[in-house]
């Protein structure tokens, strides 16, 4: 089930209703009613792979009680391992099967020998990445004895099924989510109103600038060939603005929903086209999968500890599984290994640190320094979008020579005047609510009430004359 869907839209209130005026007496009840509901939402797309959800929670489940019965290191090692294999296998078959079978036969076809294999034709279970990595954190920090391992079949299951962060994120660990299943949810109007800005605000960047992008991005890249580089480069840039409008957008609307049934999640991107450099756009962009891959990747591998081979390593290593974690296609290999050389600089010079705060935190407008950080972060980030949304290397190759060349000075055709009005729009609302956990979570509060009312239905009425079809989300392939 889709978020901008009809579907949704009938789904959600139903279950709002039944959740606060039917089952708010009872916390079993409640959480039993969020798991069947999340079932109903994920078994909307495909009945036959919620076998895979069921099954990696009684895994876990039964992992976690086990790991708190046994004190043997060399037991409760297998116990966790065991958990590992399972995720990490079904992750592993379901989406790089193919990938592999395929590089195998290549290998081999290079070297002179000719060996035969069948990839499958495979499905790619919806969501499988998120939930995956969200039970297997629950199993390592129980293994780890930082949190108590749940008795609670019910309050797990609700945790690992959880509809609105279900398919897309954010990535919740255990230690945040997990608790908020065994405490009675009160109803707070603040919270559920600042929830629905949030749906709006995320329905906004799904519709209105993602969707809108990515007509004018897919006709560029899927015709590459036929276009210079000056419509090459803004074709790079509808989808770095489709991209984030839809992955955020996602996040949006996942936590608004959160806070309709009275749960915090992480905020999981915090406005990363205005960051300075690489290392504070990764500490802004899918902050629940960075941090995810920083405390069970990075930090075991010895993190920054060390020298520098060491560190460049380490480096290399987590940006270079966060790309394959993104999809079976050397371009998210190649996508993740440019934004570790984009890190590389600052590591060494221990410079990856020295944007922590907000950019032109209390004032209107940045720096010339800070504005041309902003600009250089970005463009950077831009050409790295050009591999993740290329086909092959061979495409994003081209298409980066193409826009380094004489065809950059030429007219671009796809100019669209509506999407760059849109994304202008866009990035001044953002500019104004960047010291906020989304932009409209304060902006327009002090405002006189018409006036406020007036700017919401204007975001109102600009989704509903843009949305075309219901179009998934991009993440939702990952």
């Amino acid at each position: 089930m889709l978020f901008n869907s009809i579907d949704f839209a009938i789904f959600l209130p139903i279950v709002f209703l039944l959740y606060w005026f039917v089952t708010n007496k009872n916390l079993k009840l409640q959480n039993f009613l969020i798991i069947i509901s999340s079932y109903l939402f994920y078994g909307w797309w495909d009945w036959k792979f919620l076998t895979l959800i069921i099954f990696s929670t009684l895994i876990d489940y039964s992992v976690g009680l086990l790991l708190s019965k046994e004190d043997n290191k060399t037991k409760r090692k297998i116990l966790l391992w065991s958990s590992i294999t399972v995720n990490l296998g079904f992750l592993g078959f379901f989406k790089y099967y193919n990938f592999f079978i395929e590089n195998f036969i290549t290998a081999f076809s290079f070297f002179g020998s000719e060996i035969k294999g069948n990839s499958l034709d495979i499905i790619l279970p919806v969501g499988i990445s998120f939930y995956t990595f969200q039970t297997l954190s629950y199993t390592i920090d129980v293994y780890k004895k930082k949190l108590e391992p749940t008795k609670d079949f019910i309050a797990f299951s609700a945790f690992v099924s959880f509809f609105p962060q279900l398919v897309a994120g954010p990535i919740e660990r255990a230690s945040n989510l997990l608790p908020q299943f065994y405490k009675k949810r009160k109803f707070d109007f603040d919270k559920a109103a600042d929830g629905m800005r949030q749906i709006l605000w995320g329905l906004f960047k799904k519709v209105v600038i993602a969707d809108t992008c990515a007509e004018a991005a897919n006709a560029i890249f899927n015709n590459s060939d036929n276009f210079g580089g000056s419509t090459l480069l803004l074709g790079a840039l509808y989808f770095t603005f489709q991209i984030y409008g839809d992955f955020s957008g996602y996040s949006d609307i996942a936590i608004g929903t959160s806070r309709l049934f009275g749960f915090d999640l992480k905020q999981n991107f915090a406005m990363p086209y205005f960051s300075r450099d690489i290392a504070e756009f990764w500490r802004r962009w899918h902050i629940s999968l960075s941090t995810w891959f920083r405390d069970y990747l990075y930090i075991p591998l010895g993190g920054s500890r060390g020298g520098n081979w060491m560190k460049i390593r380490n480096i290399f290593i987590i940006f270079i599984v966060s790309g394959f974690w993104h999809g079976a296609n050397w371009t998210f290999v190649i996508w993740g290994a440019l934004n570790a050389f984009y890190f590389l600089p600052l590591l060494v010079l221990n410079k990856n640190r020295q944007n922590l705060d907000i950019v032109a935190k209390g004032r209107n407008l940045p720096t010339l320094k800070e504005f041309f950080q902003i600009i250089t972060t970005f463009g950077l980030t831009v050409i790295a979008w050009i591999f993740f949304r290329s086909e092959n290397i061979g495409q994003a190759i081209s298409i980066l020579s193409k826009i380094f060349s004489d065809s950059l000075i030429s007219m671009p055709g796809f100019k669209k005047p509506i999407i760059i009005f849109l994304i202008f729009l866009f990035i001044i609302i953002e500019w104004i609510g960047r010291e906020e956990e989304f932009a409209l979570h304060k902006l327009g509060l002090t405002w006189n009430r018409s006036l406020r009312w007036f700017f919401y239905y204007a975001i109102a009425m600009l989704i509903f004359l843009l949305f075309d079809q219901e179009e998934q989300f991009i993440y939702f392939q990952f």
